[in-house]
């Protein structure tokens, strides 16, 4: 068998779809969500974004590069950061959110909050996800609030916050522990009537290098137990540039090389600051038919 017939025979995609602005959206191959961060401290493009004029042109990229989703940002979840107040941090999503949605009305727009509140205000302004870094657990309103607005959700694994979570990554068992988590999160989800959710691991948020890479290994295990899609972000971060000794500037290799091993393991959704090394990824491993 040729190495094109081994990827062709191992890469088996399961589609999946979500209702955004009361449209069904479905995706036959692995979906990109493009990051646009609007703060000043993001740990790779912090600061390049944070202008109207700025924000508009980086999405356009995006867009033009194949994203699927633009997920905005505008506070910094690097180990040691400080949050946001949520009142500032929806001021900011909202602001940015209805730019966005005047310049690139067709565009799925996320937002990456924690909060509630701030949740709230930027779906009010025209976001149409919501991508929350604590899995409802650093704000005990949020899935009500998802529920009531009725939203995709993304969900991801964290322990503690950002300013503790380096503490906190003592696991007998890294992949069991994720999948009790989601378990009981999902069903209290699916209680409340939350329709649309993503699942992801959260590469970097209180795991250590070493607990990334065995994540990694067993992604299968999590997207054969859970039956919701797998998002991973692994852009750029340190558990690439930490293992290349580089910084993240020069860690779009390894991002492209460990997206597709996590596509090879069941993942739907990446998350990346380079969109067009993703699609390229996606159409080597999924050519369109």
């Amino acid at each position: 068998m040729t190495l094109w017939g081994v990827v062709m025979e191992k890469a088996v995609f399961r589609p999946f779809s979500i209702v955004v602005r009361g449209r069904l959206v479905e995706f036959h191959r692995p979906a990109v969500m493009g990051i646009l961060n609007i703060t000043e401290d993001s740990f790779y493009d912090g600061g390049r974004h944070t202008s109207g004029a700025a924000m508009v042109e980086h999405a356009r990229l995006l867009a033009a590069e194949g994203a699927d989703i633009i997920d905005v940002g505008a506070a910094s979840s690097r180990p040691g950061a400080e949050l946001l107040a949520p009142e500032e941090e929806g001021r900011r999503l909202s602001e940015a959110v209805r730019l966005l949605r005047s310049e690139l009305p067709e565009a799925i727009v996320s937002v990456d909050t924690c909060y509630s509140l701030a949740a709230r205000a930027a779906v009010e302004a025209g976001a149409d996800m919501v991508n929350d870094i604590g899995g409802g657990g650093l704000d005990g309103a949020m899935f009500s609030t998802v529920a009531e607005l009725q939203v995709p959700y993304v969900m991801m694994h964290m322990r503690g916050t950002p300013q503790t979570m380096g503490q906190m990554t003592d696991y007998d068992d890294v992949v069991d522990e994720l999948v009790r988590y989601f378990s009981e999160r999902l069903d209290r989800l699916y209680r409340m009537g939350v329709k649309d959710v993503w699942i992801d691991p959260g590469f970097g948020f209180a795991k250590t290098v070493e607990q990334n890479y065995e994540l990694l290994d067993r992604l299968g295990e999590l997207t054969e137990l859970l039956r919701e899609p797998v998002l991973v972000g692994m852009s750029r971060k340190s558990m690439i540039y930490k293992r290349l000794g580089c910084g993240p500037e020069e860690a779009l290799t390894g991002t492209i090389a460990l997206d597709a091993i996590a596509l090879d393991r069941g993942a739907r959704v990446v998350r990346v600051h380079d969109v067009r090394p993703a699609k390229e990824t996606i159409n080597l491993l999924y050519p369109e038919q």
